[in-house]
């Protein structure tokens, strides 16, 4: 028998089970942690979509002549708990999400104008560059019909060309710059 070589660096050895990931899931899930209010003053300023109703004139016109040039808000939240798996060559995650829209009036009062449910996947193929371990998701989201406080109904078609632009323009590269953001030269 073969003696194993000396690391002569320290290593750590992480493993992580399916049923450990949909632990924590169930438990962020159960605990109400996935939920996010945005507004418009938690956006970068330099994001191209502000949350306005001048904003959604492409998928709701009708917002900007009810309401002109007013803030919104959306709430976004897990409607299940997401499910993780892992494949031979990637990570592969489903998210069940909603995402629900106000429009916020001069005294404060939140209108809601519509409810959009949306199912995403998203699969993270691990990398190894140099010493560091990273992943390159690929996302995928399926818009369900939404429920709408206006009429006539918002043009789901046109939002969700607008949601997957907006996921290859500004998800995918803020997921990797998350996941393995590059070595300083």
């Amino acid at each position: 028998p073969m003696a194993l070589p000396t690391a002569h660096e320290p290593m750590v050895l992480l493993a992580i089970t399916e049923f450990v990931a949909n632990s924590a899931a169930f438990t962020y899930f159960s605990a109400g942690a996935l939920r996010r209010n945005i507004s418009g003053n938690t956006l970068p300023r330099h994001f191209p979509l502000q949350l306005k109703t001048k904003s959604t004139e492409i998928f709701a016109p009708q917002l900007q002549e009810q309401y002109p040039d007013q803030p919104m808000e959306l709430l976004l939240w897990a409607r299940q708990q997401p499910l993780l798996s892992c494949r031979p060559d990637a990570l592969h995650g489903t998210l069940f999400g909603s995402a629900e829209a106000f429009v916020v009036l001069p005294n404060a009062t939140r209108v809601p104008v519509f409810l959009l449910n949306i199912d995403a996947n998203v699969t993270g193929k691990p990398t190894l560059s140099g010493n560091r371990l990273g992943a390159s998701p690929q996302w995928g989201a399926q818009p369900w019909p939404c429920q709408a406080h206006v009429s006539p109904r918002p043009q789901v078609q046109k939002l969700e060309t607008l949601l997957k632009l907006g996921l290859r323009l500004f998800g995918v590269p803020w997921a990797n710059s998350e996941c393995c953001p590059r070595p300083a030269p």
